[in-house]
């Protein structure tokens, strides 16, 4: 049976709690969780735009916010999980389920199927209007739209570029291991060093040295077009760490470098008034 946008977002909305995506599952033994003690979580809807949000449940007044995009796997545990962390920080986290009109990236059983399958089908285009929305939706909700501030992950980190360069309502972003050059298609027609221009943010990048799929060449390429534009910009390499290095659930995660790359992003936050 074909699913409907209505009938694959209904789906999606009994399914944001049920775990790890399959094309990671048996998750490692360093998977952590964050408990939502002090918190308001779980999952919300924006128009038919499925999310998962977490705050501090005893918030006086307008917090500031973070959109967090999300990796290939979809908002599966790791990043509701990331949503949590910041909530605990005094943020007003807010994942998007930004695939959900193609299929639940959590149920593609490997990774080559889902990209080919589910991830190469979603325009860039789209997806900065849903972040447009959850944006949006969190400023009604108690958000304060003049500390908002974005972070992504692997296919997140490339958006959280794009973004940036997208709208001046963020004030600053944070890209784990996002690809910044590579060709281009009527679904994704610009790459983050396409668009150094044009950011209308301050962005870190934190990559990986060891990284097979982001080589250190485009991380430099791209730091010379941010710096011919004079953009503000900052750049972590973490020499030893792998792609994915904050994902604790995978093989490939560092704990040092997760863990300082969070109190950087924390930090960066910070330092732009977010």
């Amino acid at each position: 049976m074909t699913m409907t946008t209505e009938t694959r977002r209904d789906f999606l909305k009994a399914s944001l709690a049920s775990g790890f995506a399959l094309a990671v599952q048996p998750v490692a033994a360093t998977t952590l969780q964050t408990d939502s003690t002090g918190l308001t979580a779980g999952m919300v809807q924006i128009g038919p735009l499925p999310a998962y949000r977490a705050m501090p449940a005893a918030a006086t007044g307008p917090l500031p916010t973070v959109i967090v995009i999300q990796e290939i796997f979809g908002v599966h545990e790791h990043i509701q999980d990331l949503c949590r962390r910041l909530a605990k920080q005094g943020y007003l986290a807010i994942a998007p389920e930004l695939f959900y009109r193609y299929g639940d990236a959590r149920q593609y059983a490997d990774v080559d199927s889902l990209i080919r399958e589910l991830v190469s089908k979603v325009p860039d285009a789209e997806v900065l209007a849903d972040l447009d929305a959850a944006a949006a939706w969190a400023a009604s909700q108690g958000g304060d739209p003049q500390r908002l501030a974005v972070t992504g992950y692997c296919w997140g980190g490339r958006i959280t570029w794009l973004y940036a360069a997208h709208t001046p309502k963020v004030k600053a972003g944070v890209a784990w291991y996002g690809r910044l050059v590579g060709p281009t298609n009527p679904n994704t027609p610009r790459q983050p060093i396409d668009v150094a221009s044009q950011l209308k943010a301050p962005v870190l990048g934190l990559y990986a040295g060891q990284d097979k799929g982001i080589s250190l060449e485009s991380v430099a390429q791209m730091q010379a077009a941010l710096k011919a534009q004079k953009q503000s910009f900052a750049f972590q390499i973490y020499d030893t760490a792998a792609h994915g290095f904050n994902a604790d659930y995978r093989p490939s995660y560092s704990p040092a470098a997760a863990q300082d790359a969070w109190k950087s992003m924390l930090a960066w936050f910070k330092r732009y008034g977010v």
